[in-house]
């Protein structure tokens, strides 16, 4: 089964409205494969959703970078995901490592969060990965399967999740986990779901890397047969995200 290349921008927790305009009419005017080809989804701070939203390319789409693990309400400071269908945007991006470290949010609420999201109709890129510590104690599968498992025991439709294995060490840093190392990865997660959710979740859901992505790096990566495209920090605000984008026409030729 082809899975479609995805290629995601997280600008995290960056940018002006002077710098969102920027980078917006960047993306227009690049020449980049068609949607056939690949996937692209912007997700610009929740101050920027509209801004974005209201003058992006239509074939490239918009998530949020967060949202509430249930209906609004009582709740200062979130974004639930019945606003974020309300104003039409169609993706979110939960359980990203620096949630999980700095807001010490647990596996189980990060598959809580991403069980209701799907639940109300927004498509999901749910983050997982490891720390070097974990890594150098050979603990990598031990940790992304764990991850990954609380998700599956939320879950029954994979259809509309993108699964991000992000290593905490290579997020920011400059490091980058090899083309080798990101396959080995990617390969046990698609085992690991065969064989504890199914053989067709493992072969159609779309496993994507990221972690200090860039230009230099992006083709060697993309040419890997498991890996499905990237989620992108600092690159991603940056011209050299059109050429990571472009990425995708060498993936698996």
């Amino acid at each position: 089964m082809a899975r479609k290349f995805f290629v995601g921008g997280n600008w995290k927790c960056n940018g002006t409205v002077a710098e969102v305009n920027k980078i917006v009419k960047l993306l227009n005017e690049a020449d980049v494969p068609s949607e056939d080809v690949v996937e692209v989804v912007i997700s610009p701070p929740f101050v920027f959703l509209p801004q974005v939203k209201a003058v992006l390319r239509s074939d490239f789409a918009v998530a949020a970078q967060n949202a509430w693990v249930r209906k609004g309400g009582a709740y200062t400071g979130e974004i639930s995901a019945e606003m974020l269908i309300n104003l039409e945007i169609p993706w979110v991006i939960l359980g990203h490592s620096e949630r999980r470290a700095l807001l010490k949010e647990s596996n189980e609420f990060v598959a809580d969060k991403v069980a209701y999201a799907l639940s109300q109709g927004l498509k999901v890129i749910a983050c997982i990965g490891e720390t070097l510590e974990q890594r150098e104690a050979g603990e990598t599968l031990n940790v992304v399967s764990e991850q990954t498992k609380a998700i599956a025991e939320k879950i029954k439709d994979w259809g509309n999740v993108v699964l991000a294995y992000e290593p905490v060490w290579a997020i920011g840093t400059g490091k980058v986990a090899t083309p080798v190392q990101a396959q080995e990865v990617h390969a046990d997660l698609r085992s690991w779901l065969a064989t504890n959710v199914s053989s067709d979740v493992a072969e159609s859901v779309r496993i994507i890397y990221g972690g200090s992505v860039n230009a230099g790096n992006c083709v060697e990566l993309a040419g890997q047969p498991d890996v499905d495209g990237f989620l992108v920090g600092g690159a991603s605000l940056k011209a050299e995200f059109v050429d990571i984008i472009r990425s995708a026409l060498v993936s698996k030729s």
